[in-house]
């Protein structure tokens, strides 16, 4: 029916994925090609994040990429929700297809992020995230929920909350953290057990419930952090029951917390390997990761 409603106003041609990857090779092939205007993305946020891969691996052009519209199909869809999208397929669909009848678009920057030259992460080739990345105990959640999936557990929210008290329980650096956030020209923050990197407001969701990280990030800026730098079990149920209870007046703070907006250039070295994710997807281990906010990459339908 998505199929049938958009195809009545442009001429389409509708690809199904078949591989983890799929979305990202369909976007660079879009981005190649010299007659597509318009990518459509039907999937949850890894989807998106393929497809917004293809289409930048040369880099942003405004002028010349096709433009990027999204239709949530996956569990959380807080890249589509945060554009302000309705969380529902055909009421997604209704809208992107009252954006084009009128012409209506806003160009959102996105993160990058790389391995650190000079680090045993150097070789690890770049890759954009429209909404958050994370490196240490959320992306241990996530990687924890990508495995119960592979075992056939349905994506729920309940899933999500059971792995965050496994990685908890199992977490080796929570009253001492190893990680350390390098700015140029600013002086390091050394000890941080957890960093969470938004490129907009809200970080995620709880069922209908948003989740502010960091209440600043919006895409027309650069990059937040949220860094805590102590996991005992009173900060944590101090800190969760802030981000429970977040706005968008405000986050989580706190003496063993860290809130740091719009930062362009950073890096986080580890002393030991951590797990991390982007936009939800759980990419292995590193030790160091370099994150560039990138203003004005790419133009989305809404």
């Amino acid at each position: 029916m998505l199929i049938h409603a958009l195809a009545s106003e442009m001429k389409l041609e509708a690809v199904t994925t078949e591989y983890r990857g799929h979305a990202r090779d369909l976007g660079r092939r879009a981005a190649d090609s010299d007659d597509i205007d318009l990518v459509v993305a039907l999937g949850g946020d890894g989807t998106v994040n393929e497809v917004v891969n293809g289409l930048l691996h040369n880099g942003p052009d405004l002028d010349s990429l096709p433009r990027l519209a999204v239709v949530p199909g996956g569990s959380t869809n807080v890249f589509a929700r945060a554009l302000g999208l309705p969380n529902d397929a055909v009421e997604a669909t209704g809208a992107i297809l009252d954006a084009l009848a009128n012409r209506t678009e806003r160009t959102v920057g996105l993160g990058l992020a790389a391995g650190t030259p000079g680090t045993e992460d150097e070789s690890v080739p770049e890759r954009w995230f429209t909404f958050c990345a994370g490196l240490g105990f959320d992306a241990g959640v996530v990687g924890r929920v990508e495995q119960q999936r592979e075992r056939g557990k349905r994506s729920t929210h309940a899933l999500y909350v059971r792995q965050v008290v496994r990685q908890f329980i199992d977490e080796p650096h929570r009253r001492q953290g190893v990680m350390t956030l390098e700015t140029p020209g600013q002086e390091p923050v050394t000890d941080l057990a957890l960093s969470i990197i938004s490129n907009t407001a809200p970080w995620s969701y709880l069922g209908n419930r948003p989740l502010y990280a960091s209440p600043k990030a919006t895409f027309d800026t650069g990059l937040d952090v949220l860094g805590l730098k102590r996991l005992s079990t009173p900060a944590v149920a101090r800190y969760g029951t802030q981000l429970l209870t977040s706005s968008p007046e405000k986050g989580p703070s706190g003496k063993h917390a860290v809130s740091l907006h719009d930062l362009t250039d950073f890096t986080l070295h580890s002393k030991v390997p951590l797990p991390f994710q982007m936009d939800g997807d759980h990419l292995g281990v590193r030790t160091s990761v370099t994150f560039t906010g990138v203003r004005r990459a790419l133009r989305v339908i809404v």
